[in-house]
């Protein structure tokens, strides 16, 4: 990595994208550093725009409620996010990652997006023993209003959690955990629509598991 690139990256990792967080939280890739790849976005000005949205209306409000939470990864550049879909990393192509992982690309529609992977410290104990990650993505969905879309993992009850300018957008709630309640295997919420098991379920039923956790 080059002088100027080196100091563009110190630079950049100073800017603040909202109280708790500075981009430098978001920028760590594995894939990156295993490449020796520079993840730095392309239009600065765009991924610093979509990462205040991720951060103010989304990951500030969970962490006022949860306590502090672990970014495990979040943004890719387009160079760095091909590596990790031609190495299996879990990475989606980068056009379906245009205003999501890659925040610095608009979506097809023209609309601005981020998304980042994190984990809630507070939650892991709790679900390492029930294996319940559906309480949690429940709460989400009814106290979080800025979201757009989750992806649920097992290790550690990860998630992938997106902010989308599109309002409109339908929110999505997927998994690649089974859902111990339910027993789905792909989403508990599609187009806006809880699964059969939720759809007639009161909202604090949903999450009234994790209501414990919460008051600690």
């Amino acid at each position: 990595m080059s002088k100027a690139t080196i100091d563009k990256l110190d630079t950049l990792s100073r800017t603040r994208l909202s109280k708790h967080f500075f981009i430098r939280d978001f920028l760590y890739s594995e894939t990156a550093v295993a490449q020796g790849l520079a993840n730095i976005p392309d239009d600065e000005e765009l991924a610093i725009q979509a990462g205040k949205q991720l951060c103010e209306q989304v990951l500030e409000p969970i962490q006022a409620a949860w306590g502090r939470i672990h970014i495990r990864s979040a943004y890719r550049n387009c160079v760095v996010n091909q590596a990790g879909n031609e190495l299996g990393a879990n990475c989606a192509t980068n056009e379906k990652n245009y205003a999501a992982h890659i925040w610095d690309r608009r979506d097809k529609d023209g609309f601005m997006g981020a998304m980042a992977c994190i984990v809630i410290p507070a939650y892991v104990d709790y679900y390492q023993q029930s294996g319940d990650w559906t309480s949690l993505a429940w709460w989400i969905h009814h106290h979080i209003p800025g979201y757009q879309k989750m992806t649920f993992y097992r290790n550690l009850c990860a998630f992938n959690i997106r902010w989308h300018e599109n309002p409109a957008k339908p929110k999505e709630i997927k998994t690649q955990i089974a859902d111990p309640r339910s027993n789905s295997q792909k989403a508990i919420l599609l187009n806006n629509n809880a699964n059969d098991f939720y759809a007639s379920m009161p909202p604090e039923q949903r999450y009234q598991a994790c209501l414990p956790l919460l008051a600690k």
